[in-house]
């Protein structure tokens, strides 16, 4: 599969439709303007490819991803990052807009940039030991890629506020507890729980699975006038799909849950 230097695209040979998208820059993942690109051409890649139906996040054993690298911010100016801020947000934007389940599979730290990607998949497996954090308000600055607005929308803003005005670490347990994340594991059964999660989700249909993905996301973005028509048409839509026709075809012959999708 795909590869570049910090991040490559791991499909095993028994689940054929499920990919990682693998992070892996030592020591803890920092998410340097390389590494930020790397995936913007992951997420280019699982959207391109329609034999993969659901996605996992993985940073490895030891760190989701640790946040910016300080030392390159450090070393930027206000018109360096007015330029470079926006390709920041794109790359983020790129993963959580893959048209597909993308589950993230948390081990060790999410701080910062690493919990902003974490909230850019749809659903968050982590370790009873991970650490998420948005610890930017300690730099003098506040989060930028996304950690404003996708945190808030998950778990609420007064939560998302002690979070990001403290810059404070919560464990396994209380990200559960708040709404950061969906499951909480024994740090070794994180991953092959993500990957067998994203496997259910893949055998299912994906056209449905693309519409439902797209009309939650487009519908928090809006009023609730315009997110239902979203929805009206995106219903609407699924009756000129194979998925449909499949899994209505099934409910008729065999009765519910029965159906195999393509």
């Amino acid at each position: 599969m795909w590869s570049a230097e910090y991040v490559r695209i791991e499909v095993a040979e028994q689940n054929p439709r499920v990919a990682t998208i693998r992070i892996d820059r030592p020591k803890l993942n920092p998410l340097d303007s390389r590494v930020q690109a790397e995936l913007k051409q992951a997420a280019q890649h699982v959207t391109g490819d329609d034999g993969l139906r659901a996605v996992v996040l993985y940073g490895g054993p030891v760190a989701f991803a640790a946040g910016a690298d300080i030392k390159e911010m450090a070393q930027l100016s206000y018109t360096d990052m007015v330029r470079r801020s926006g390709a920041l947000q794109d790359s983020f934007t790129a993963i959580a807009r893959i048209p597909k389940p993308v589950i993230a599979a948390v081990t060790g730290f999410a701080l910062g940039g690493g919990c902003e990607l974490a909230l850019c998949a749809d659903l968050r497996v982590a370790a009873v030991d991970a650490k998420f954090g948005q610890p930017e308000i300690k730099l003098g600055l506040i989060p930028g890629a996304g950690g404003t607005q996708r945190l808030a929308r998950l778990v609420g803003p007064a939560r998302a506020k002690d979070l990001v005005f403290t810059g404070r670490m919560v464990g396994g347990e209380e990200a559960l507890r708040i709404g950061l994340v969906d499951r909480v594991l024994a740090p070794q059964q994180v991953y092959p729980n993500a990957l067998a999660w994203a496997a259910e989700l893949a055998a299912g249909p994906a056209f449905a699975l693309r519409a439902a993905k797209e009309a939650i996301d487009r519908g928090l973005e809006t009023d609730l006038a315009t997110g239902l028509e979203i929805e009206r048409a995106q219903f609407a839509g699924l009756f000129a799909t194979p998925d449909r026709a499949t899994g209505m075809r099934s409910f008729i012959e065999h009765g519910p849950g029965k159906a195999l999708f393509d």
